[in-house]
């Protein structure tokens, strides 16, 4: 009887409604007060490209490399790598801390040279990172820890909209010096001189090796010169960010210039790369992380604080594409595809930077494009106003970010006049 009543009373609890206990859990929440982030500047252009329907859109937003037929590009070079691996059969084993060593060295020589004075001495430390993003942090991870100096970092003004967040998430304190001319499309020397004259001593000043982001403006050799003479009276730790070597003119050489004249003046520096453009390495995140050192010892030590960083954050890096630089960069034959190849495509966004210039002068443009053509990269700064930029959106479909930003990655033959039509109406 005891047992029938108690069934009788589970059976009864049944019928009552549990919403007072189910409405409490389904409106607490752990995030009740966050609120909505503003989205990507790049991803939103991206978006309202994709609801076009106009057949002459253009976006002009994403900094990636496209053929002259608008399409995503895969060099040969990587398609012979990829196949030199597969027949090896290798296994997927971790990889250690501070990547493929293989990648590794390649990378450091790429960027330093062969015959490297500081390659021979020992005195460098290159690690294998996710690409220049993630290269970037974990030299922003090092300094915070580690630099004795300030935990102010100079950005050139403006700068890759990431270094921002990059840096300030590890912990280090944003500052500027003036870099972009607004009214010459060009470089402010006098003006970046001037304020970094002003840096306290052992400050840390990133600059961009070549093919600066956004503006496309590289300083000339020898104003890299009176810049490398000013940095070092002024004791400030050199960050170079290298993510266009070869993709800028064509010549790794070349577009190196600068961070091995650093070091050759006595600077060592710290030093990111990326493979994602002048590879084409996009989605494999293949980057390296360089500190030189004073000596082979000094090297050692920093190589042990940068596996103890890197550790927790991502364990060990990808290898699929520290693999595929890594075999380009040391079989002979591909290494000279590889350099054919990354000339053909700066030369084809030189041809275009050319074409768009002269396709507005025979609109009948009264303006100046002269910047078009000396800027260089995947990245122009046209000088279009937002209201110019918004109207060049809204009457010929031509998506860019709204500084005037313009990748000539998304310039081809076919598409060159329509560009040139819409700026020059939205010039006159």
């Amino acid at each position: 009887m005891a047992l029938l009543k108690s069934s009788k009373v589970i059976s009864s609890l049944g019928n009552i409604s549990p919403s007072l206990g189910v409405l409490s859990s389904r409106h607490s929440s752990w995030w009740g007060g966050l609120q909505m982030g503003p989205p990507d500047p790049i991803l939103g252009v991206t978006e309202a490209f994709k609801r076009d329907t106009n057949p002459k859109k253009m976006n002009l937003g994403v900094g990636a490399y496209r053929d002259d037929q608008g399409k995503p590009f895969v060099l040969s070079c990587v398609r012979k790598a990829e196949a030199l691996i597969a027949a090896k059969q290798l296994d997927k084993e971790y990889l250690p801390i501070g990547g493929l060593g293989e990648f590794s060295k390649a990378c450091a020589q790429l960027a330093l040279g062969a015959e490297s004075e500081v390659l021979k001495s020992g005195r460098n430390i290159t690690v294998q990172t996710i690409s220049g993003t993630g290269s970037l942090r974990i030299g922003a991870n090092f300094l915070a820890r580690f630099h004795e100096g300030s935990r102010d970092v100079y950005l050139p003004k403006p700068s890759w909209g990431n270094h921002t967040p990059i840096f300030r998430d590890a912990g280090m304190q944003l500052k500027g010096y003036r870099y972009y001319d607004p009214s010459t499309c060009g470089f402010d020397f006098k003006g970046a001189l001037e304020d970094i004259s002003k840096i306290p001593e052992k400050s840390v000043i990133l600059l961009h090796a070549c093919a600066h982001n956004p503006t496309g403006v590289d300083p000339r050799p020898e104003q890299w010169k009176e810049i490398a003479d000013l940095v070092k009276q002024k004791n400030l730790l050199v960050f170079f960010d290298m993510a266009y070597q070869g993709f800028a003119s064509g010549d790794i050489d070349r577009d190196a210039w600068a961070v091995r004249h650093f070091i050759e003046q006595g600077h060592n520096i710290v030093l990111s790369q990326s493979f994602a453009k002048n590879m084409g390495l996009y989605g494999e995140r293949v980057g390296g992380f360089t500190v030189v050192c004073k000596d082979a010892d000094e090297a050692k030590r920093v190589e042990s604080q940068l596996k103890i960083l890197i550790r927790p954050i991502y364990s060990n890096p990808p290898m699929n594409g520290a693999r595929i630089a890594a075999t380009i960069l040391n079989t002979p034959d591909l290494r000279s595809l590889w350099l054919e190849e990354v000339h053909g495509m700066a030369n084809r966004i030189i041809k275009m930077r050319e074409q768009l210039a002269a396709g507005l002068k025979s609109q009948g443009s009264s303006h100046n494009w002269q910047h078009v053509i000396d800027q260089i990269g995947m990245f122009c700064f046209t000088g279009l106003k937002p209201e110019q930029v918004e109207r060049l959106t809204k009457e010929f479909s031509v998506y860019m970010t709204k500084d005037g930003r313009i990748s000539m990655a998304g310039v081809t033959s076919g598409n060159v006049g329509h560009l040139a039509e819409g700026i020059h109406a939205v010039t006159k």
